[in-house]
């Protein structure tokens, strides 16, 4: 199974927004940006058989976006346990729940998509592990996904994605 994670773009900065955190945005060059990021991952050869989301808005936006890029059928699954204050083991036992051919996209947050990296390649949190907005990185699992089974294929900055984009 190959699992990509995939950070939210770029929202409404917090201090911003009077709502709660979970409706906030994405800013317009926030779309611009995750559109041109997205179009990167389709010259990766990932093409998703399952797509998973935060419920929180920007990550929302943002799984459509690789709804609409990659032309899926599969509907966007929302996860409450791929918000922030979740701890990254729960995802595990949903992934789990997939083929060993799948190609799953998870599209939430940090700090939790680097810890949820970190607990995939090393079976450990790695403090200072991130993804940057509208970045992404593929794990590779050889059979279901475990905590320290997963062997690291690509991590990218979104300019590193979008530069891909334009070829």
């Amino acid at each position: 199974m190959k699992c990509i994670l995939l950070r939210h773009g770029i929202a409404v900065a917090a201090e911003d927004w009077n709502e709660s955190d979970g409706t906030r945005p994405l800013t317009r060059e926030g779309i611009k940006k995750t559109q041109k990021a997205i179009e990167g991952l389709l010259l990766l050869d990932c093409q998703p058989t399952h797509l998973l989301s935060s419920p929180y808005v920007r990550a929302r936006e943002t799984a459509e976006i690789v709804h609409e890029v990659f032309n899926l059928q599969e509907p966007i699954h929302l996860y409450e346990e791929l918000v922030f204050h979740h701890p990254p083991t729960i995802i595990f036992p949903i992934l789990t729940k997939f083929s060993e051919e799948a190609n799953a996209i998870c599209v939430g947050h940090e700090p939790h998509l680097g810890q949820l990296a970190a607990l995939m390649i090393s079976g450990r949190y790695i403090p200072g592990l991130s993804l940057k907005k509208a970045g992404a990185c593929a794990i590779q699992f050889e059979e279901k996904p475990k905590i320290g089974h997963g062997r690291l294929e690509w991590w990218l900055r979104p300019a590193q994605l979008r530069q891909l984009s334009k070829r």
